[in-house]
């Protein structure tokens, strides 16, 4: 028997957990395994399919055959997996943890459950909504709504508190980075801004420790662990692991015994991780984190004053890194009554509460995370709906022909922010056929767009003289087959990363040739005080550097690990000079005669060259001030 209940899924990254509504609250349910959320992965193993909490425990023997994070390649259209022989799309895995949830969500409930509402990164475009719901639809679902997770979370939050306040929502889960700005009060949901990353979550910070302790294996032994699919998926767990324990310790140890074996038997990884190491290591992703949000506040024309409330959502948000980074940002301490792993799955599940009609006196005010719009006259964009509008949402404008007697026009439909065309995400192109010949100009060609409450796009062109029409949906994942447009896409997205990390790379060396500058300078300025053996480290140190530096091929990582050891070394001569600079004071009071310490000699403590006058060199604003703004 089919039961009149709509599931709320977070389809999440990592995990993901999915809630109803039973006796007028929000309910997580508990997966086959017990549990109140279940790992997205997926995994054949002799034939068999397994989803979740299994699939993720045999990930280490058994890495080929295990998927993970594939969240990260919704709405891609080339990008496949195989498993067990068959190629499968993003969508078609992503309907078998679909699946599995409808599967015990069933079995906890004792009905079918047909419907479901199913949550997104508020940052996801147009095809990623798309194929969500497409994959939903796979699962067996009828996907009743798409709504944007942060929205979700606030709706959970803000279900027994009526008072007007104005919340923020920092959303930072496995694999997705979302910030939306609400209005709440008397029952209605209004999102007022949102802006994020579809490249930046928790995954992010598990391979900076991965790369980490390889990189430190690979020093010591000469063997990139990253190279062994098995030893990968150790080092992957075992750094999430990390991840997790440094968020409620200052230090963790990580152990993997036989991780790689040599001519002269097996080799363990042991290493020390503090959570200052490790917040180092990813100072530059939550720094990622800082302008979506300040960007969010200045599209809603609120100060971090108007801000009544901040929640955190996504497991990420545990890292003391990331809560520290948020008060900073918004001036305030985030909110702890909202469990960060079932917010979103609650707010999902009373969602769906208000379409099947359990929940009353709601009303959620979605908007558009982008701006939408067509191509023009030399390739500029043309916007007919601003991002952030609330959705759903209809517009329309009149174009004409940009050439004599010109019977055709293609529509190209872009979603994004920059002014040339080219440059944002083209979501579909069609023609519009069959116009009269008439001078350039002449012709009325009526463009409307209309975003549904799920945020899904359909474009309609209508020459008013014919009236002719053509119409399109903007079809997600595998509903596209123009290849080449999608080419085009990921060859335009290929740039933008190489020009991130091209622009990272430059800063790291910017950061190791001004290490050098600084180096030198302590050098000359405490040339006395510096021992012959810290100078030959400090200089081999230099030395160092400064190979790197004239190596072509270094990366930022290569960089970054020589400018650090400098740094370290560096450090030595503050406790050099301290030690002198203490040794001297207690041997010019020992020695002081009639006139005290205040009449000491040369090597005094207040004498010329004398331990304050070495601190005074030492202690230099500078040293530190330039390090923190470079």
């Amino acid at each position: 028997m089919a039961s009149n209940k709509i599931l709320g899924i977070d389809l999440g990254t990592t995990n993901s957990a999915f809630a109803v509504m039973e006796g007028g609250d929000p309910e997580i349910i508990v997966n086959g395994e017990g549990e109140r959320t279940t790992p997205s992965v997926v995994a054949f193993d002799d034939g068999e399919r397994l989803v979740g909490k299994p699939a993720k425990n045999q990930a280490v023997k058994n890495p080929d055959e295990t998927i993970q994070s594939i969240k990260r390649h919704m709405g891609d259209d080339d990008y496949t997996v195989e498993l067990d022989g068959e190629e499968y799309t993003p969508e078609q895995v992503s309907a078998m943890i679909l699946q599995k949830i409808k599967h015990d969500a069933e079995e906890y409930l004792g009905d079918e459950i047909e419907k479901a509402v199913i949550t997104v990164p508020a940052y996801f475009n147009d095809r990623q909504r798309q194929a969500t719901k497409d994959a939903g639809e796979i699962a067996g679902f009828e996907v009743e709504r798409i709504v944007n997770e942060p929205t979700a979370a606030a709706m959970a939050y803000g279900l027994d508190d009526e008072s007007d306040q104005t919340v923020l929502v920092y959303d930072l889960g496995g694999g997705t980075f979302d910030v939306s700005i609400l209005d709440l009060g008397g029952g209605v949901y209004e999102v007022v801004a949102t802006n994020g990353d579809n490249d930046l979550g928790g995954d992010d910070w598990d391979h900076a420790i991965i790369d980490y302790l390889a990189d430190e294996f690979e020093d010591e032994h000469g063997i990139d662990l990253r190279d062994d699919r098995q030893a990968l998926q150790r080092l992957t767990e075992a750094a999430e692991e990390a991840k997790i324990e440094l968020s409620s310790r200052k230090e963790t140890r990580i152990n993997l015994p036989f991780i790689a074996t040599t001519d002269d038997g097996p080799l363990d990884l042991e290493q020390k991780l503090t959570r200052a190491k490790f917040e180092s290591l990813t100072e530059d992703l939550i720094e990622r984190t800082v302008g979506p949000t300040e960007q969010a506040l200045a599209d809603a024309d609120y100060t971090k004053s108007d801000i009544d409330e901040v929640i955190l959502v996504g497991g990420s948000t545990r890292m003391p890194q990331v809560q520290d980074k948020v008060e900073e940002m918004t001036g305030q301490e985030p909110k702890k009554n909202v469990n960060p792993d079932e917010a979103v799955a609650l707010g999902a599940a009373i969602q769906a509460g208000v379409l099947s009609g359990d929940v009353d006196d709601i009303v959620l005010l979605d908007v558009t995370p982008l701006s939408l719009g067509v191509e023009v006259k030399g390739g500029l964009f043309e916007r007919l709906i601003e991002k952030n509008t609330t959705i759903p949402t209809e517009e329309s404008k009149i174009f004409t022909t940009a050439q004599d007697n010109q019977t055709q026009v293609q529509i190209r439909v872009f979603q994004g922010e920059r002014e040339i065309a080219e440059e944002n995400e083209l979501l579909g192109a069609f023609a519009l056929s069959g116009i009269p010949p008439a001078p350039a100009g002449t012709p009325q060609i009526e463009v409307s767009f209309n975003i549904d409450e799920n945020g899904i796009v359909n474009v309609e062109a209508e020459d008013k003289g014919s009236g002719n029409k053509e119409d399109i949906t903007i079809e997600g994942g595998a509903g596209l087959s123009d290849e080449q447009i999608e080419e085009m896409q990921q060859e335009a997205e290929q740039h933008a990363e190489e020009d991130e990390q091209r622009r990272e790379r430059i800063e790291a060396r910017n950061e190791a040739e001004a290490s050098v500058r600084r180096a030198e300078t302590l050098l000359d300025e405490n040339e006395e005080e510096i021992d012959d053996d810290l100078r030959a480290d400090i200089e081999a140190k230099i030395e160092d550097v400064e190979e790197v530096l004239d190596d072509e091929d270094a990366t930022k990582e290569d960089y970054e690990e020589v400018t650090e050891t400098l740094s370290e070394e560096l450090q030595e001569i503050g406790k050099q000079m301290y030690q002198e600079q203490a040794q001297q004071a207690a041997g010019g009071a020992a020695g002081a005669g009639p006139g005290g310490a205040a009449g000491a000699g040369p090597g005094g403590a207040a004498g010329p060259g004398g331990a304050a006058e070495q601190g005074e060199e030492y202690v230099d604003a500078d040293f530190e001030d330039v390090d923190e703004d470079e």
